[in-house]
């Protein structure tokens, strides 16, 4: 990852999507020469020099206090996920010629007791990731769910691989677009907290290499954070779900992340997943030649 630049090319990129009028400042018209903000106006805003926030944008972080990236971080009113990627981007910067490598998050597989945890959470479904998408492990309920993505994929099998490279995807994503949005910006504030993580740069490379959509929204260095939202898919054997998902980060298990997925109460989509596990626990009792071609679910 080139951090300098990841940096000149996020903070251009925030100020260019806010107008004068958003950012509070009086337009007086006139030919604008860049899309939204000057830089002057966000050191204006800011509370600093338009030089030493020049030299910033361009990458140049060496001592730079919490206090100046607070201030950016509200001239450019950036949200949660947001501040967080440039605390992360210049935090690598300062790290210099020694920086600290963080956690590796290729873990392979979950402790014993979690794995356990989640086979007992029978009624909903659970998938856990690493900070790559890679997936770690499911219940029997999550892999039923995911099982479009587990059929003849290398591993490991990747959520952003799938959604990028699989035309199966389309067809499982109902909103395929706003998802691969979403995956991107994940993957984008992953490489902001883990600048030395190889896999995620050679996963990046392939995808930017194979995907033009890919390549176009990596280059916006749109953020965000996974803890909540709807997957609406469209499962081969149960047809249309609607669910909530929850994500928590797992203590006992650092650079992994925990998803449970749910559906209202009375809803066709809980009906669906009682539809869902009754299928699932068919392919459980199947015989050895036919359990040759369900796809097998990651787990410890």
């Amino acid at each position: 990852m080139d951090t300098p630049n990841d940096i000149r090319e996020f903070l251009v990129s925030r100020r260019a999507k806010l107008t004068p009028e958003q950012a509070g400042l009086p337009n007086f018209g006139g030919r604008r020469r860049v899309d939204g903000l000057r830089r002057e106006e966000v050191a204006l805003l800011a509370g600093m020099s338009t030089q030493y926030y020049t030299r910033l944008e361009r990458g140049t972080a060496t001592g730079v206090s919490e206090a100046v990236l607070d201030g950016i971080s509200r001239a450019l009113q950036l949200d949660e996920a947001e501040h967080a990627h440039l605390y992360d981007l210049v935090r690598t910067a300062n790290a210099g010629a020694h920086p600290q490598k963080r956690r590796p998050t290729h873990k392979p597989q979950l402790s014993p007791g979690m794995q356990q945890t989640i086979d007992a959470m029978s009624t909903v479904p659970v998938f856990v990731q690493n900070g790559r998408l890679d997936a770690i492990a499911t219940n029997r309920l999550g892999h039923a769910l995911f099982s479009v993505m587990f059929e003849n994929a290398r591993p490991p099998v990747n959520a952003a691989r799938f959604i990028f490279l699989d035309p199966k995807a389309q067809v499982f994503y109902r909103d395929w677009e706003s998802n691969a949005r979403q995956i991107v910006a994940v993957l984008r504030a992953e490489a902001g907290r883990s600048p030395y993580d190889r896999q995620l740069s050679d996963l990046v490379g392939e995808l930017s290499t194979r995907n033009d959509l890919f390549r176009k929204l990596w280059g916006s260095h749109d953020v965000r954070a996974h803890s909540t939202g709807i997957k609406s898919v469209h499962h081969p054997v149960v047809g249309d779900l609607d669910l909530i998902f929850q994500s928590m980060d797992l203590s006992a298990d650092r650079g992994l992340q925990l998803l449970v997925f749910s559906a209202e109460p009375g809803s066709p989509s809980q009906d669906g997943l009682q539809l869902l596990s009754n299928w699932a626990n068919t392919q459980d009792a199947a015989t050895p030649e036919a359990a040759e071609d369900v796809p097998q679910r990651p787990r410890a």
